[in-house]
């Protein structure tokens, strides 16, 4: 329990965290990374270069220092990043090298102003806040290793199938290596993928949707094949599409992820996806098809054309199973032929005219694909009066501002 000076002291920082937050991060992840290089196999480093993941720890630490005296106000983004962290296999040993880096961050941006009595303050602080992501975690490793069909840490698995889905997308189906079955899972989880790529120092993790219902004999991931050049994502990406091949061994993560649907529930569901971000709504859809086909389903897939329009036929298939579906294609740049497809409905982007035609108060709205995809439609739909707590998104990756 911290004392109210060390809370009050806390809340001191705030204004400062607002200014050199990610100035403090960035300079925590150097450090830490020159001092422990070992720690880079266990971060994504794409999010590294992209500045996502010192932004989103930057976000964290100071939404921590607004609620330090009521931490429970954070919980829910405090196990949303707990699944990421127990995925990646983050373990309690981590967190005083992370406490030590980022006091040490703290004090080198803020000279001066980083007094004994901040430090001091802010060490206590850290150390509760470690505490209550370690323990969220150890429940989590728990669950994940006793379920049926689990284990901890990474488990080498066998690419049984490869299947490409676009242009841009193909799918992986992936079996236990030691003939065990797969554990069940929430429909929107995901898996950490870790790979050794020849030539290169360290190892790589990424974390991919299940595109698939669970109850299946293998794990289905979709992966978008990021042009060379173009995004520190296409190291990893490019080399599943050029060089895993049926028969190779990939490392996994159980299951995680806190992005997923109610099946319990009967409100009608419209799924609003932009490119990849189609992925866990695969496993959603299915889940529902399996599980409440009566349910109401609007699904909407916003990419360039018909090309990259991934799970066309899977998509269209579903009709059989639900009894009230829509199915709905935007594309950016049709040719004749796309614009003659049986679902397609609007050229361009997927816009507010678009979304006001499948209005509904009583539904859930799931969202996920590129953050200027997510922004865009989150803003179009509070605009048209949905309630914020029936907009659902996911990030792929660490959690950026909207």
């Amino acid at each position: 329990m911290l004392s109210q000076k060390t809370i009050e002291i806390i809340k001191s920082t705030v204004p400062v965290l607002e200014v050199h937050g990610t100035t403090i991060t960035t300079l925590f992840y150097k450090n830490l990374f020159e001092a422990h290089p070992e720690l880079l196999n266990i971060f994504n480093h794409a999010n590294q270069k992209k500045g996502r993941q010192q932004n989103a720890l930057a976000n964290t630490v100071l939404a921590a220092a607004k609620n330090i005296d009521q931490l429970e106000t954070i919980l829910p983004v405090v196990k949303q990043i707990a699944q990421k962290h127990r995925s990646l296999a983050v373990k309690p040993e981590h967190y005083p090298i992370v406490g030590e880096f980022l006091l040490a961050a703290i004090k080198e941006v803020l000279q001066e102003a980083a007094t004994e009595e901040i430090l001091q303050a802010w060490g206590e602080a850290y150390g509760v806040i470690a505490g209550v992501f370690t323990s969220i975690e150890k429940d989590m490793y728990d669950q994940a290793s006793v379920q049926e069909g689990g284990w901890t840490d990474f488990k080498s698995f066998t690419v049984v199938k490869k299947v490409p889905e676009s242009d841009v997308i193909t799918s992986f189906y992936l079996k236990p290596a030691d003939g065990a079955g797969i554990p069940a899972f929430l429909p929107g989880q995901y898996v950490t993928v870790r790979i050794a790529i020849p030539g290169e120092r360290f190892l790589f993790n990424r974390q991919y949707s299940l595109s698939d219902a669970a109850g299946k004999d293998c794990f289905r991931i979709s992966v978008k094949k990021e042009r060379p050049g173009t995004s520190p994502d296409g190291r990893v990406s490019n080399f599943l599409h050029d060089s895993i091949q049926v028969g190779n061994s990939l490392e996994l993560t159980a299951p995680a992820g806190d992005f997923t649907i109610d099946l319990e529930k009967r409100t009608p569901v419209i799924f609003l996806a932009g490119g990849v971000g189609i992925t866990p709504f695969m496993s959603m859809v299915h889940a529902v098809a399996d599980q409440m086909p009566e349910r109401e389903i609007h699904f909407l897939h916003a990419t360039d054309n018909g090309k990259m329009q991934p799970f066309r036929s899977e998509l269209t298939d579903l009709a059989q199973k639900l009894i009230n579906y829509q199915l709905s294609f935007v594309f950016k740049n049709p040719d004749d032929e796309d614009k003659q497809l049986q679902h397609f409905v609007k050229e361009g982007y997927m816009d507010k005219e678009l979304l006001s035609s499948h209005l509904m108060p009583e539904a859930d709205y799931y969202i996920c694909g590129p953050v200027p995809f997510m922004k865009a439609i989150i803003t179009c739909l509070k605009e048209l009066g949905v309630n914020p707590d029936r907009i659902h998104y996911e990030f792929f990756g660490p959690a950026m501002a909207l």
